[in-house]
């Protein structure tokens, strides 16, 4: 079963005026990982989907009607990270095996994708992002070993972190879509800090590894006017391109950020002071 549920744009303006409600139902994507279906949010900045697919049993990703196409991927690309048990995904009869925390991308023009899992009881947990694609790029799979690992922060300032670029350009080539998981480091709790907006981009953030009656909140909104979500596990947040990103955890946890937008440079940001933010 695929369901799908579709996000407006949002002004900075109006974002202001949002109490606790309305910032959630906005920008808060609470419905991932429910066995046996494929979920979708289909967001207006940049035309943006995230969801997830947990297959009990083999699930094929069919067509959602707000694309107006045959096949889910005809006009798209996709990005997927395994953050459950073994599975796979087959793309026009090839088979590519995930482990937890590997990764798959797919490039437009494929019809056939089928979800499995190794087995049910502890079935695989796709994540997936898909942006607009103009062309066609190999499917390729990236482990978690292949990624390219960034290391920042320090533990004086708890925002010691490994950034693994797994989607990315030098590792796969897409069209627009750029994904990798943070994993922060035991005792480290701030993610993104120095907080950054990037007006060319939107982004994804998808909070996993969050131990049980711990939780995130999420920083957003204008640098001068921010406002917080409060995040469990396996909840998703829609970043426009005109909010920060950031977060702060009662525990440590890893993160998968994704974004698509005007270009697919990952260090085009522009950073906030942190004695400036609001």
């Amino acid at each position: 079963m695929t369901n799908y549920s579709s996000r407006y744009a949002s002004s900075p303006q109006a974002v202001k005026k949002y109490d606790t409600k309305q910032l959630r139902d906005e920008f808060l994507i609470d419905n991932l990982m429910q066995e046996g279906k494929i979920n979708f949010t289909y967001s207006h900045y940049d035309r943006y989907i995230t969801g997830s697919a947990v297959p009990l049993t083999p699930i094929k990703l069919e067509t959602i009607d707000i694309l107006k196409m045959p096949n889910f991927l005809d006009r798209r690309e996709m990005g997927i990270i395994n953050v459950g048990g073994n599975g796979s995904v087959e793309v026009e009869g090839t088979s590519y095996d995930l482990g937890f925390k590997d990764a798959l991308y797919i490039g437009s023009g494929n019809v056939e994708v089928i979800f499995k899992s190794d087995n049910a009881t502890n079935p695989a947990k796709f994540y997936i992002n898909s942006a607009p694609a103009h062309t066609n790029y190999p499917t390729k799979k990236v482990s978690l070993a292949e990624a390219k690992k960034i290391e920042l922060g320090t533990m004086e300032t708890a925002n010691h972190r490994t950034v693994n670029q797994m989607i990315i350009g030098g590792i796969v080539t897409t069209c627009q879509l750029q994904m990798g998981m943070t994993e922060l480091k035991p005792g480290s709790v701030w993610n993104t800090m120095p907080a950054h907006v990037h007006d060319r981009r939107m982004e994804v953030y998808f909070y996993l590894d969050i131990p049980e009656n711990q939780a995130v909140c999420h920083f957003m909104g204008e640098p001068e006017e921010t406002r917080h979500i409060w995040m469990n596990n396996h909840q998703a947040v829609i970043s426009p391109p005109w909010s920060i990103h950031s977060g702060s955890g009662t525990s440590n946890y890893t993160f998968i950020w994704g974004m698509a937008g005007e270009n697919l440079d990952y260090g085009d940001m522009d950073v906030c002071k942190i004695t400036e933010l609001r």
